[in-house]
């Protein structure tokens, strides 16, 4: 145990600066918080960099805040060697060994922290009784669901998108002068080809992404839900991703793979649960967003092109506006049998065609439609403006 620790805690041994590319838009976020008493959670995709966070956060805590690197202490829960302890249990290894009373205020920094069963429970002890900040992280949606309720008021959710095209660039260490400004469109090219999960952005190594998506799907789907045939799982994916950006039949999903409509439910709650897909609702009224099919976007398109092929451009291009407004809530707008791709809650609507245009239907809705603004993105240059 005493070397696990050591190991996962450098700074406590030595000088720590963390040398990683920060991803200040959420770096930023988690200053904003710091002062804060809020439990806050890093949700995100498997590999989409919220341990990297943590790690240059807490550098920023040792470097910028002057805290004392022995009163952060960073451990992830699901090694092997832990499994048989509570959050608890080592949290007392980690004061006994750093001789640090319980009134001692500490950074604490749970990676993967549902790999214990009861970790809602012993969040809420720890934040109501002890003096402590705590940060943890999670890869499934469903298991940060806090059915009891012991968080109620005592949390706040930061979910860690891929790589946006700014910190494409950022990674990748290319900057571009004003008077070249006409590179972006070549590398916002290569961005639509490659997505944004950081470490395939750094190696290009494709089978990164196949091995991650298999991972993904053994580890969180198919042994999580007990679920025997895996090839269905994995064919069902396939389906998801080669109707990206379009309405979703679940019927015709379930009558193509010979399962049940309520399986076929079930098994997108999973790839939602996962973050490897998103679904978006209809524009409308409670009842339409109901009884309407979703459309569904991949979480990188990186992921979406390793399995369908780098194809649809059409469909790539509006996959990747979806994930820039994600966090504006949007909806797709659908009446007459007429398509138009986003309305935001702060009621944008966006129209969303890679080098075409609208046609003469979609055009009379376009302009019929009630909206605070609307914005038309029909190429490359028009996303390097909406940015």
């Amino acid at each position: 145990m005493q070397d696990i620790l050591y190991r996962s805690n450098p700074w406590w041994e030595e000088n720590y600066s963390f040398e990683g590319i920060t991803r200040n838009i959420y770096l930023n976020e988690m200053k904003l918080v710091f002062e804060n008493p809020d439990i806050v959670f890093l949700t995100g995709l498997r590999r989409v960099g919220k341990t990297t966070l943590m790690k240059s956060f807490i550098s920023h805590l040792i470097n910028h805040k002057k805290i004392e690197p022995q009163q952060i202490f960073y451990i992830s829960l699901d090694l092997l060697a832990l499994s048989d302890l509570s959050i608890q249990d080592i949290l007392k290894e980690y004061r006994t060994l750093l001789k640090l009373s319980n009134s001692t205020k500490t950074y604490l920094f749970f990676d993967e922290v549902t790999a214990k069963k009861d970790y809602h429970q012993e969040l809420k002890n720890l934040y109501d009784l002890e003096s402590v900040k705590i940060y943890a992280s999670s890869s499934s949606a469903s298991l940060l669901k806090d059915k009891n309720a012991y968080l109620t008021g005592r949390q706040r959710v930061l979910e860690i998108m891929p790589l946006s095209f700014e910190e494409y660039l950022n990674f990748k260490k290319i900057k571009i002068k004003k008077s070249e400004s006409y590179l972006l469109k070549s590398y916002f090219e290569d961005y639509m080809q490659s997505g944004g999960m950081p470490e395939f952005v750094k190696t290009k190594d494709i089978s990164y992404l196949q091995n991650l998506i298999d991972n993904i799907i053994y580890k969180d789907i198919i042994a999580h839900n007990n679920i025997k045939n895996e090839q269905t799982i994995r064919d069902f994916y396939k389906l998801l991703m080669e109707r990206s950006g379009k309405q979703l039949s679940l019927n015709k999903i379930a009558n193509i793979l010979d399962i049940g409509a309520d399986s076929a439910r079930r098994y997108l709650s999973y790839f939602e649960e996962t973050y490897l897909i998103y679904t978006v609702k209809k524009y409308g009224k409670l009842n339409e967003r109901i009884k309407n099919p979703k459309k569904i976007y991949s979480a990188d398109i990186g992921l979406k092109n390793v399995v369908t092929g780098f194809r649809d451009l059409g469909a790539v291009f509006e996959n990747m506006v979806y994930l820039k407004i994600k966090s504006q809530n949007p909806r797709y707008v659908y009446e007459n049998g007429i398509e138009l791709d986003f309305m935001t809650e702060n009621k944008t609507l966006i129209e969303v065609k890679y080098n075409s245009k609208l046609n003469k239907n979609q055009e009379k809705l376009y302009e019929k439609i009630e909206a605070n603004k609307k914005i038309r993105i029909q190429n490359i240059e028009d996303f390097l403006k909406f940015l």
